[in-house]
């Protein structure tokens, strides 16, 4: 028979023949469910692995992979939906919801080929589902809540299973109440390593999800009625400088998988190389197909892996949209670009002690004030620039980490090296303080 995509939902259609699409760990409207055919799950099925593992063979920046079990050939998995306690950087906690205790939920791996059941456990106080996003499935495990199954109600646990036939970079998120939950914190990563293994072997493979959360200042909870204008765009559920770091030796094949379950697009940009684009939801690409770009637009809702040989250096990497490389900002207040603010300050602190005039010369000076503790923001609330370098404030916030390359770390090394010691004649360097220095050609008007 001709393999095609129909084909293949077919086979593995009755490949499940003696599983029900969804198994749900309790009675369903007051009918004993456990003695239909494949319905009965032995409550040790449903106790989650006690072990965390910081990784698997992916990196997941800030976060960590789930354990599973072998059960007659299958890989079993065990993610709980709960509200968690999430801190964004030092200084700023939120009550959200997400999986296993973090946010995003643990990684899934497997290996294309792989049969796997992945139990999902409601213990929040509304109803969930949960879509595996841009994997091939039979249509009952697909979930979407009221269309393709029931809702998860609180309390209850469900059992999805299938049969891995693809590999690649995919997510996992729930697919009820979406613009709450998901704004939220529930997502999470779902990576398929190809059966054949690479045909371009990965030294370091890390991998994130791009989000977005309205956190206004001085609570703890984030908002998901905002649509556009977020406090905190985020790698992972974290903004700079809490995020991970990359690091790499020098010659590494570098692989960076990047989901994205925010509201925005985001051009994600990396310093120092060229990159290629290589996969996508579909998986790794041809090479015919690969293509060489600095810059990366990650739309909502898609994936992105690009790859490159990692140089020595301590590189920049971040989302292109200038206001998403900050922490919280106020919006719709007036520009204070070339304002004179003379007596404004002493008007203003009448009614509003502490208040600090600012912006008349640019914002740089914002990371200065906050650090030095003359101009603290609300409770709760981070910095709209943060994050210290070798030669000062960095001034960004957001999505913004480093690459970190090397010669000498070893071939397992992933720990933070330090600032990069740049060899002698190869920084910038100031050479006067005269701003009428030299005799620049200017346009004249």
């Amino acid at each position: 028979m001709k393999l095609s995509r129909r084909n293949m939902l077919i086979s593995a259609g009755l490949a499940t023949a003696g599983v029900m699409p969804f198994v749900r760990a309790q009675n369903h409207e007051g009918h004993d469910m456990s003695k239909m055919p494949a319905m009965e799950v032995p409550p040790e099925k449903v106790i989650a692995s006690s072990t965390p593992v910081r990784h698997g063979k992916v990196r997941t920046l800030n976060g960590w992979t789930l354990p599973y079990r072998m059960n007659n050939g299958v890989k079993e998995f065990h993610l709980v939906a709960e509200e968690i306690e999430h801190e964004f950087a030092p200084g700023s906690k939120a009550v959200c919801w997400g999986y296993n205790g973090s946010t995003p939920g643990p990684t899934i791996e497997a290996t294309e080929g792989d049969r796997v059941r992945i139990y999902v456990t409601n213990r929040l106080k509304e109803s969930t589902s949960m879509h595996w996003h841009g994997l091939i499935l039979p249509n009952g495990m697909d979930g979407v809540g009221g269309l393709t199954q029931p809702h998860i109600k609180p309390g209850e646990t469900y059992a999805y299973e299938f049969t891995l036939h693809q590999h690649g970079t995919h997510m996992y998120h729930p697919h009820a109440d979406e613009m709450t939950q998901i704004a939220l914190g529930m997502m999470g990563l779902f990576i398929i390593h190809p059966k054949a293994g690479e045909g371009i072997a990965i030294d370091r493979d890390y991998a994130f999800i791009l989000h977005n959360f309205a956190l206004h200042p001085g609570t703890r909870r984030p908002d998901p009625a905002v649509l556009q204008d977020f406090d905190l765009w985020t790698f992972n559920s974290k903004t700079y400088p809490a995020i991970d770091p990359m690091v790499a030796r020098t010659g590494d094949r570098v692989r960076i998988r990047i989901g994205n379950l925010s509201m925005w697009n985001h051009p994600i940009h990396l310093h120092g190389t060229q990159f290629q684009v290589t996969g996508s939801d579909g998986g790794r690409w041809p090479r015919s197909q690969w293509r060489s770009e600095v810059t990366e637009i990650v739309g909502v809702g898609q994936m992105r892996d690009i790859e490159f040989t990692a140089v020595p250096g301590d590189w920049a990497f971040h989302c292109h949209m200038s206001h998403h490389t900050m922490g919280p900002m106020g919006h719709d207040i007036p520009n204070t670009i070339g304002v004179n603010q003379d007596g404004l300050e002493e008007k203003v602190r009448a009614m509003l002690p502490g208040y600090m005039a600012m912006g008349e010369n640019g914002m740089g000076e914002h990371q200065s004030h906050t650090d030095s503790g003359h101009m603290p923001g609300p409770p709760n609330t981070l910095a709209m620039m943060a994050g210290k370098g070798p030669f000062g404030n960095i001034e960004m916030g957001g999505m913004f980490t480093t690459v970190k390359v090397r010669d000498d770390l070893a071939k397992d090394d992933y720990s933070d090296p330090g600032w990069y010691q740049h060899p002698t004649g190869t920084i910038a360097r100031r050479v006067s303080s005269d701003p009428s220095f030299g005799n620049p050609v200017r346009r004249k008007i």
